[in-house]
């Protein structure tokens, strides 16, 4: 809908607020902001291959959820769900193998494994998948996929002739041989587990059908990433471009006033890889104004520039998120009413 042919509807194009509110509960309190202030919305939830990528995608792709029970990180029984809807499957391997799994107390670095990763593709796969997508953000692991690997192995699948595409979706950018370093610490490894898993990621790559060092976003998921690559041919993508596209976000933007993204924490890792980032980015080079609804706002001035984000409010419960959207509808008011 448009008024003197300038859109009239806001798109809402927020990620998840990690640990506290899921893509589509953010979007709803922007939304019922923006309505108190006379404002259409168009709720857009996204993901960069973190968790919320199944919801994301679920609509876009028509997923029915399907229920599996695979190993936690510890070799626990779990359930998870996965996603399945005409021969493509999505998922997401925090499901099985995330960090949300193991309380503080239980973490343990070295043992966390992606076995449970590899039960819940080979279950998508024999439900009918002929193409599976993994969204890999959230991991408790740093094993290289060697996990994963095993359990497929183990159901017949060969480096060779995988029964099925797969490919990652990832929100990071880290070579496999740094993912120790950079995510082990986030996972309660400690300086000597942090050696330790370097080193056993050096072990790892040597037994895989190729090798996954220097290769970008082999290090997402501890390296699960990279093994999936290096012994069953996975393809890499980013996992916010990934998504953007599905959901129609470019023609859903070019028809939108103005577009608001967000998510939990924004900060200088936002500005590679994430949602945030690639929301911000294309509503930049379309020329429709940005802005971003946040947890906490850790980003200096010049970074915010090199996003263009117009506002950056912060929020912490939905009634603050509610709130922020009603803030950014009155300003868009204002900016119309300059503009008659």
């Amino acid at each position: 809908m448009t008024q003197n042919g300038i859109p009239t509807q806001v798109l809402l194009a927020p990620d998840k607020f990690k640990g506290t509110f899921s893509a589509a509960e953010v979007a709803a309190a922007l939304a019922a902001g923006l309505a108190a202030t006379g404002h259409r919305s168009d709720p857009c939830p996204v993901a960069d291959g973190g968790d919320g990528t199944l919801a994301a995608l679920g609509d876009a792709l028509s997923l029915e959820p399907l229920h599996a029970e695979v190993s936690d990180p510890l070799g626990r029984p779990t359930e998870a769900v996965f996603g399945l809807g005409r021969g493509v499957a999505v998922v997401e391997m925090a499901a099985a193998s995330g960090l949300v799994l193991v309380s503080e107390a239980e973490r343990d670095p070295v043992a966390a494994s992606t076995y449970g990763t590899g039960e819940l593709i080979a279950a998508a796969v024999e439900a009918g998948a002929g193409h599976v997508y993994v969204a890999v953000g959230g991991s408790a692991t740093t094993d290289g996929g060697a996990g994963a690997v095993q359990a497929l192995r183990e159901r017949g699948w060969r480096a060779a002739a995988p029964p099925a595409r797969l490919t990652v979706l990832s929100d990071v950018r880290t070579v496999f041989e740094d993912a120790a370093t950079v995510f082990g610490p986030q996972k309660g490894a400690s300086a000597d587990q942090v050696r330790v898993l370097s080193e056993r990621l050096v072990r790892v790559a040597r037994e895989y059908a190729r090798d996954p060092h220097g290769v970008p976003m082999t290090g997402a998921a501890g390296g699960l990433a990279g093994g999936l690559w290096a012994e069953f041919a996975a393809e890499l993508v980013s996992g916010a471009v990934f998504v953007l596209n599905a959901v129609g976000y470019d023609a859903r933007m070019r028809a939108a006033r103005a577009v608001v993204t967000g998510e939990g924490r924004l900060d200088r890792t936002s500005l590679v890889g994430k949602a945030v980032s690639e929301v911000a980015t294309r509503a930049r080079q379309a020329g429709v104004p940005c802005h971003a609804v946040v947890g906490s706002n850790g980003l200096e001035p010049f970074d915010t520039r090199i996003l263009d984000l117009q506002l950056v409010l912060e929020a912490t419960t939905l009634a603050e998120i509610e709130a922020a959207g009603a803030q950014i509808g009155e300003l868009i008011t204002s900016e119309n009413d300059r503009a008659r």
